[in-house]
């Protein structure tokens, strides 16, 4: 008997996968990756409801939630040759933006400190601060670059009489010294924010940031390469920050701050893909999916593959490490039968 698994209410996992408690250690030990959900769009600037992204994101498919998915291209099944376990939810009081934040923080520093990889689904970007300090507390501040997928370059100072918010984490982890502005990769900006004062601000930090023009014209795997030579560079980790806005509206219309001109979805896969393939990946947020203004679910279920995605390619990383093999990328699905030539 097909077994589908819990798909909606509070028991519901990332497509299956066991669960786990934060408050109790002992089930998540032995983890390789812990789902952790951030309901929270509190610092929500435009068109809110992404404190619904984390249920969605763990949803959005059309196969059984039997905690299994095998990759066509990565001959490995993320869910499977890996320890995931899910979480669940965070408490994030909505009406108190620091302290949702600081639970954040709290539970992204327990995860890392187990071991495990924390994939946490967002949420709006603001708990991109407590998702990459947390990683860093553990870590190391400034032992953690971070590569971030956004069509914002999310370095805003005060917005809105506030300094914390969607368009602000970035800055804020910057001079928080958990991480470094010059080990901070942005791909895919584009529009027409933040403002002169704030992009001098990114200079003199020594942040690099890609604009969709340049991705065009040098194109993405040229930027790719650059990013994550930078990335790596006396750092021990890096930290995967995919705001779902980086893509263009028409492949990621559920979003609060959509901006036309954007990477495609398969862009950002295969994006993914290659960081966690060849890059040390120690945390990975998805962010920024509004269901009110999603389309037949496509939003959610883009981001539910790009955590796939990211979990397939760790588990093939630490497998062709293993056995000292490699993934190529142009080897043809025989299904069996023998190879040409």
């Amino acid at each position: 008997m097909t077994r589908y698994g819990a798909q909606f209410g509070p028991d519901i996992t990332f497509l299956g996968v066991p669960p786990c408690d934060l408050d109790h250690e002992s089930t998540y030990s032995d983890a390789d990756v812990v789902i952790v959900g951030a309901p929270f769009d509190g610092g929500t600037s435009h068109r809110p409801g992404t404190r619904f992204g984390p249920q969605a994101i763990r949803m959005a498919d059309y196969l059984p939630h039997d905690g299994s998915r095998p990759s066509l291209a990565l001959r490995t099944d993320g869910l499977k040759d890996l320890t995931v376990l899910d979480a669940g939810d965070v408490e994030m009081p909505p009406g108190d933006i620091v302290k949702a934040l600081g639970v954040l923080e709290a539970a992204v520093e327990k995860v890392t400190r187990s071991g495990a990889i924390p994939v946490v689904l967002g949420g709006d970007h603001s708990i991109a601060f407590p998702d990459a300090k947390g990683v860093a507390n553990v870590l190391g501040h400034g032992r953690v670059s971070m590569i971030h997928f956004d069509a914002h370059a999310d370095t805003g100072d005060i917005e809105f009489g506030s300094l914390w918010g969607h368009g602000q984490p970035m800055r804020r982890l910057i001079e928080s010294g958990a991480l470094r502005g010059d080990r901070f990769l942005q791909v895919g900006l584009r529009g027409y924010w933040p403002g002169p004062e704030t992009l001098d601000w990114m200079a003199e930090r020594g942040m690099r940031s890609f604009e969709m023009t340049e991705i065009v014209q040098r194109g993405l795997t040229d930027v790719l390469i650059e990013a994550s030579s930078i990335a790596v560079d006396e750092c021990d980790g890096v930290f995967l920050s995919v705001d779902i806005d980086v893509c263009d509206p028409g492949h990621a219309p559920g979003t609060g701050t959509p901006e036309p001109g954007g990477l495609t979805a398969r862009e950002l896969l295969d994006s993914v893909r290659r960081i966690c393939l060849e890059l040390p990946v120690v945390g990975i947020d998805v962010v920024e999916v509004s269901p009110p203004y999603d389309s037949s679910d496509i939003t959610a279920a883009l981001a539910n593959r790009v955590v796939l995605e990211a979990l397939s390619a760790i588990a093939r990383k630490r497998r062709d490490e293993r056995d000292g093999t490699s993934w190529d990328p142009a080897r043809p699905l025989l299904h069996g039968r023998p190879e040409a030539g």
